[in-house]
């Protein structure tokens, strides 16, 4: 077999065997599951996500995301607890810890000082007969009937469904709070994801000049007015409101079409009724009406006022696009 052949093989295998044990953990979702979950949800403390080795990345994980979704999460080294973390427990935080075996060195030190400080302990672990299943107040169960390393030592199945584990509990009380879209905003204000929750369309027309020409203006007059702003196109208005558009391509199709261009003014070439959105709306909604569309800007209204315009460009700026 070659190598291309080989790494294939491996790869698909390793991906069947992961996703084999994914599916299985539905049947570990019960009682103790959801009891677990309400525990954290009723708690007024923090949940301190706690492993060793392969499972403290993962726990690390679990802490992040836990973080950003409204649950106050703190990581704590299994081993930097038993020399001085475990000054990280307050009284009512929730003790979630992570091992594959359950019967690390590490972990039968840590859980009786857990125990002794009264706090709950959930536990995440592929064998509910470990010390630290039998500890546990609650078991999260991630069994597994092997790891896809061929060896059967490197921790990759079980990593995985200990991942998965923590997901379905971060989402479990995601659900729980009502947690909005408007909320996942206030944690996540960089970055395109950011931008995506909370940029409104007022935020990228006010980067924006405003061009503008009346129904009657020149034609000469609205070239200059195109090129003033630097948006490739203007807006025709009349009482405040939009009533049409010229766009740099209106004006190619006028010049090459033949005719005298010495009397035309703004409404004989423009195109009326324009595509319009709320400076109120979100970002994302222009870039959707953009692509609907196939348009690359949008006349903004406020009240039904012309306010400005969004360039496809402000998007890509922002990263919305």
């Amino acid at each position: 077999m070659d190598l291309e052949n080989k790494a294939l093989e491996a790869a698909k295998r390793t991906v069947s065997i992961e996703a084999q044990a994914v599916n299985n953990l539905i049947n570990s979702i019960d009682s103790a599951f959801a009891k677990a979950v309400l525990s954290i949800h009723n708690s007024n403390g923090r949940v301190i996500i706690t492993g060793i080795g392969k499972s403290a990345i993962i726990a690390q994980k679990i802490v992040a995301t836990m973080n950003s979704t409204g649950t106050p999460a703190i990581f704590m080294h299994a081993a930097d607890a038993i020399h001085g973390d475990l000054g990280i427990i307050q009284k009512n935080d929730v003790v979630v810890c992570l091992s594959k075996s359950g019967n690390t060195p590490e972990i039968k030190v840590l859980v009786p000082l857990i125990k002794d400080f009264g706090n709950l302990l959930i536990a995440i672990t592929s064998h509910k007969d470990s010390f630290l299943g039998k500890e546990a107040d609650f078991i999260l169960h991630a069994p597994i009937e092997e790891e896809a390393c061929p060896n059967g030592l490197a921790p990759t199945t079980s990593t995985t469904a200990q991942l998965v584990i923590g997901d379905a509990l971060a989402v479990s009380l995601l659900e729980l709070k009502g947690f909005s879209d408007k909320d996942f905003a206030k944690y996540h204000p960089g970055g395109a994801l950011g931008k995506k929750l909370y940029l409104r369309v007022d935020d990228l027309v006010s980067q924006n000049k405003k061009p503008e020409v009346s129904a009657t203006t020149s034609l000469r007059e609205v070239i200059i007015n195109i090129s003033e702003n630097m948006l490739g196109m203007t807006v025709v208005t009349s009482e405040s409101k939009a009533i049409g558009v010229i766009t740099d391509g209106d004006l190619r199709r006028m010049l090459t079409s033949g005719r005298n261009i010495d009397d035309l003014q703004a409404h004989d070439i423009m195109s009326d009724h324009p595509k319009t959105i709320d400076t109120n709306a979100m970002a994302v909604e222009a870039r959707e009406t953009m692509e609907e569309y196939n348009i690359s800007q949008l006349v903004a209204t406020n009240n039904g006022e012309y306010a400005g315009v969004v360039h496809i460009h402000d998007l890509i700026r922002e990263g919305i696009l």
